[in-house]
């Protein structure tokens, strides 16, 4: 046998059939990603400034703060509860743009994005921020509570409002799309910032999310990405806490700027924000194919 059929036999040399249907997903994935960064760069100056509330809703008095703190008895899905949108990590509210089209077009008529600044440095603050958002959207519809959908960054200050802030008496469902609830170890160089520092395993924040949550009322729906690069590792987009009601649903086929605006994924989340049984399984087979 020649020296060049040798190495030609060698194991490992060419990539096996699964390693071929692994880098051809991961290329389609890599080639949607970028066409969804492209039209998204070209949205964007549409999403900066903050959405104003409708004029047609006349702010109603805010319930009294004794009354806000009450545990609050959660309405059927047959009651539109308004749904918040919060995106993620140096983004704004429009990388839902297409993701509140499908909402809307399905008949919810309560949809609200916030847009948190860039240069946010703390997951804590921006979380009361946002409790102060749903506080003000409840007083205006007169929902006693509200759906949240929040991708990346956005899905783990939602988490740290409900659970370490007492957002679980406002919140009914939490959806993240793609959210480091374990902590993410992606381009090790931007831990200069704050808040990506408080994304890491290990950080305070994470820390803080791992502690007891007794008697949390708000169900959680992860969805996470096997393609998905900013999530390292992939699963740690999922919940695994034992006080908390999560369901951990896993997407194949797309990575991170596409869990936003997937249709199949969109078709997903609708259905759990409209879901009303209780979520009972913190992980199970659920899954999403793109």
């Amino acid at each position: 046998m020649s020296t060049l059929e040798s190495c030609l036999r060698r194991p490992g040399l060419f990539p096996t059939g699964q390693h071929l249907r692994l880098s051809t997903a991961l290329l389609k994935a890599s080639a949607l990603e970028l066409a969804i960064l492209a039209g998204h760069l070209f949205l964007y100056p549409s999403g900066i400034r903050q959405e104003q509330p409708s004029p047609a809703q006349a702010p109603a008095p805010a319930p009294a703060p004794r009354e806000r703190m009450q545990p609050v008895r959660l309405p059927s899905a047959t009651a539109e509860r308004p749904v918040v949108l919060l995106h993620g990590f140096i983004d704004n509210r429009s990388v839902f743009v297409l993701l509140r089209r499908a909402l809307a077009k399905e008949g919810r008529q309560h949809l609200t994005s916030l847009n948190y600044s860039p240069l946010t440095c703390d997951i804590r603050g921006a979380a009361e921020r946002l409790g102060r958002h749903v506080e003000e959207i409840c007083a205006r519809t007169g929902q006693p509570v509200v759906d949240i959908v929040g991708h990346s960054l956005g899905g783990l200050i939602a988490r740290y409002y409900v659970q370490r802030l007492g957002g679980d008496i406002r919140v009914r469902t939490l959806v993240t799309l793609g959210s480091p609830h374990g902590g993410t170890r992606v381009v090790p160089l931007m831990s200069a910032h704050p808040i990506v520092r408080q994304m890491r395993p290990g950080s305070d924040v994470i820390e803080e999310l791992r502690e007891p949550a007794p008697h949390s009322r708000t169900r959680f729906v992860c969805f996470w990405s096997d393609l998905d690069t900013v999530m390292s590792p992939p699963e740690t987009a999922c919940v695994d806490h034992p006080d908390l009601l999560a369901h951990n649903i896993q997407v194949t086929g797309i990575g991170h700027l596409a869990l936003p605006v997937h249709p199949a994924v969109a078709a997903a989340i609708r259905q759990a924000i409209d879901a009303e049984e209780a979520i009972t399984s913190a992980t199970g087979p659920a899954a999403v194919v793109a």
